[in-house]
């Protein structure tokens, strides 16, 4: 007969204390996966479908859709309709629910990080859509009649798909033009209606940007670039003589076509909506506007410090600004005199090209280098025709999964050539903007980063970072001119270098008083005259430049005093392990962040370990 097993108290308990622990770890791991596979849905369709609704963003964010899962879709331009912002804050509120039912902590720590990253962005969106006619997308400075041709003059053509991809999207100015009319309607019923002096400048650019002369002759730059980007195409046998040919045809028909008559239209639309008793004011002269500028403080700038604590960053720094200037002059009294009379063509380098390549051995050792081959930057003189809408300079972002396509626009009507030029090609190219993206694109997406990642955009860091290293360029010029024994212009850049951050500040306190103070235009004038602003004309000029651009000078100058202060937790917290090689690949390698998230991470991070290979000046800013 055969003996029954028994398990003593002892086998029993252990048992169930396996059971439990196994169990245990089993619920764990399921809700481990569940959360990672939940997040890695949610941001891969988040992706997706904006890259299917957005053509032009697609193209400038990506080379190739279909290593990113994208196939089939429809050349779309984005074209504005209430119904859809509706639709649009729906999706937004089910997302931010999805994405705050994760657990971060099943995460891992890059997926956790963006996690917290589109949480944040996500909430200030819907607090933002509250206020549905405070935007403005065709300011003067750089609304979308002025930002629209150049992106379709810089549309790479990689392929057949992307000519014929461009046609359409050509095809759908019209009604893309004609949407933008009907939010200014609505805006105007609404009672918010832009200034009548901004919508006559609207119309303006409207008429000069695209000319039925320039069309007829055929040397308009949509002519002439188009034509430039087919011939590649040609030359590795993409298309033929003939299908080029064709192209060029179809995009001759539908600029005289679509897109002049787009503008003409736009131009008479807005004309009719001209109101001579609307004049310019700041958003506190709006219901609701100091409201609303605050929630657009932490969209453009990344930055959640209290106004307060913003005005008196700002001040605290002109001052100090103020007396290293005075320091220089009151030891070099001459210098202001003679610098002021320098001009460009003493700077020992002329060409862009030579700009940059010494502004790349110069950053050498506080700088991460960018992995793999060098990044290569084309330097552009903008169309005469955008000279007088556009920026100084630019730079159009590489595609994540081509990061050799990059781009840097000079508008030589507002940067001449000189120290000027140097300092811009820092902020534009290394160590500015395009050495931040090639390097970020490289480390972070062969590392798994998700590509949602490149839906957000933060004003701030990038912006933050392009005068963080213009400031820099600064000291490298005076390096450069100290070599080339210009030992008073060596001095006269460190003095441009204190006068420009002070313009900046005091722009960026302008800003404030006006938009969240209610400053008119005679106490702006009033306050600009204290600092030596005689110009009155160009006291209207500034005046309605912030009008049109709130918190444009904050995204650029309060971010790089975010920077700054970053830089300061970070000495405090590292110690001896701190130098500016380490910090630079701290920013770096989070990525574009808000600052109250930086900080976080910062905070939470172990001393860095990074070794550069040649030794680091510490404490340089």
């Amino acid at each position: 007969m055969k003996k029954q097993s028994r398990l003593s108290a002892r086998q029993l308990i252990f048992s169930a204390v396996f059971l439990l622990i196994f169990t245990g770890m089993t619920f764990f791991l399921f809700a481990y996966q569940r959360d990672q596979k939940r997040f890695a849905n949610i941001t891969t369709e988040l992706f997706t479908k904006e890259m299917e609704a957005n053509t032009l963003s697609m193209h400038y964010t990506l080379a190739d859709p279909k290593s990113f899962g994208i196939y089939d879709y429809t050349p779309t331009l984005v074209c504005y309709r209430s119904e859809s912002s509706l639709n649009s804050q729906a999706k937004t509120e089910n997302t931010l629910a999805a994405l705050q039912d994760i657990h971060t902590e099943n995460l891992s720590e890059s997926d956790a990080y963006l996690c917290r990253l589109l949480i944040r962005s996500l909430t200030n969106s819907l607090e933002m859509s509250a206020f549905s006619y405070y935007s403005e997308p065709l300011s003067p400075a750089s609304g979308a009649q002025s930002q629209l041709p150049i992106l379709l003059a810089e549309y790479s053509f990689r392929s057949q798909r992307d000519v014929e991809d461009y046609l359409a999207l050509l095809g759908q100015t019209d009604e893309y033009f004609s949407s933008l009319l009907t939010y200014e309607q609505e805006k105007a019923a609404a009672g918010l209606s832009m200034p009548a002096a901004f919508l006559k400048e609207v119309r303006e650019q409207c008429d000069s940007i695209l000319t039925k002369e320039a069309l007829e002759t055929e040397t308009h730059f949509l002519q002439t670039t188009f034509q430039e980007r087919l011939e590649p195409l040609v030359k590795e046998g993409e298309i033929t003589v003939t299908q080029a040919q064709n192209y060029i045809a179809q995009n001759h028909r539908l600029l005289k076509t679509v897109l002049l008559p787009a503008y003409a239209a736009l131009g008479d639309g807005l004309l009719l909506l001209e109101d001579q008793s609307v004049l310019p004011c700041g958003l506190a002269g709006l219901p609701d506007g100091k409201a609303y500028y605050e929630k657009l403080l932490i969209s453009e700038t990344g930055s959640y410090r209290p106004i307060s604590e913003i005005q008196k960053l700002l001040s605290d720094r002109f001052s100090s600004e103020y007396d290293q200037a005075a320091a220089i002059l009151a030891s070099h009294p001459l210098l202001a005199e003679s610098y002021a009379h320098e001009e460009a063509g003493s700077f020992p380098y002329k060409d862009a090209s030579q700009m940059l390549l010494d502004l790349q051995q110069r950053m050498g050792g506080s700088f991460p280098p960018i992995p793999g081959e060098a990044a290569q930057a084309a330097v552009k003189a903008l169309s005469p025709s955008l000279e007088a809408y556009c920026a100084p300079a630019f730079y159009l972002t590489a595609p994540l999964d081509d990061t050799n396509a990059n781009t840097i626009y000079i508008n030589k009507k507002k940067t001449p050539g000189g120290l000027d030029l140097y300092t811009t090609l820092a902020h534009e190219g290394y160590p500015g903007h395009l050495y931040q993206t090639v390097y970020y694109n490289r480390h972070a997406y062969p590392e798994g980063e998700r590509p949602v990642r490149e839906l957000l955009w933060y004003g701030g860091y990038q912006e933050g970072w392009a005068l963080y290293v213009e400031f820099l360029a600064y000291d490298y010029a005076a390096q450069l001119l100290q070599e080339y024994g210009q030992q008073e212009a060596a001095l006269g850049a460190q003095l441009e270098k204190h006068n420009r951050s002070m313009q900046l500040s005091l722009y960026c306190l302008l800003d404030i008083l006006i938009h969240y103070e209610g400053a008119s235009y005679s106490q702006i004038a009033k306050v600009l005259e204290r600092f030596g602003y005689t110009d009155s004309a160009a006291i209207k000029s500034l005046y309605h430049y912030i009008v049109q651009e709130p918190c444009n000078y904050l995204k650029y100058y309060l971010g790089y005093l975010e920077i700054l202060d970053l830089q300061q937790k970070a000495k405090s917290l590292w110690g001896s392990a701190y130098s500016d090689y380490n910090f630079h690949c701290f920013y770096l390698d989070s990525g574009p962040s808000d600052f109250l998230s930086l900080q976080e991470r910062l905070e939470a991070s172990t001393p860095p370990s990074y070794s550069p290979d040649t030794p680091d000046p510490k404490g340089v800013s």
